[in-house]
């Protein structure tokens, strides 16, 4: 059965419903846009990572550190600590960072690891 000359029954009821559907759609939207409810919120995108300055330690001294210093050297457990202050207490003093070499268990790659963090030196 046609209504009018141009659409069927079935297709001005699809018609029907489609308009429907944009209307509850745009509805939905201008309510979600509602800048009411969201006016008590900021929102920020600023990071203070970069304002904070990292706390510079200075250099591990390895002829005075304690077992628990060395430990904490990336690379340097308790068994390696351990053998770093039996080797300076029966050689005596390490008179450069490369005398760590001689070490048992302490090879150029781990000694790389915590070059930087250590000295033979006293600090003034």
């Amino acid at each position: 059965m046609n209504i009018g000359s141009l659409l069927t029954k079935t297709e001005y009821g699809l018609l029907l419903l489609t308009a429907l559907f944009f209307c509850l759609l745009s509805a939905l939207l201008y309510y979600e846009d509602d800048p009411g409810e969201l006016a008590d919120y900021t929102i920020s995108t600023e990071q203070t990572a970069e304002n904070v300055t990292p706390e510079v330690l200075p250099p591990l001294n390895i002829n005075t550190a304690t077992a628990e210093e060395l430990e904490e050297l990336n690379g340097i457990g308790p068994v390696l600590a351990q053998r770093i202050i039996d080797y300076r207490e029966e050689h005596g003093p390490f008179a450069d960072v490369e005398g760590l070499l001689e070490v048992q268990g302490i090879g150029e790659s781990t000694l790389e690891q915590f070059r930087d963090e250590i000295t033979t030196k006293e600090e003034p």
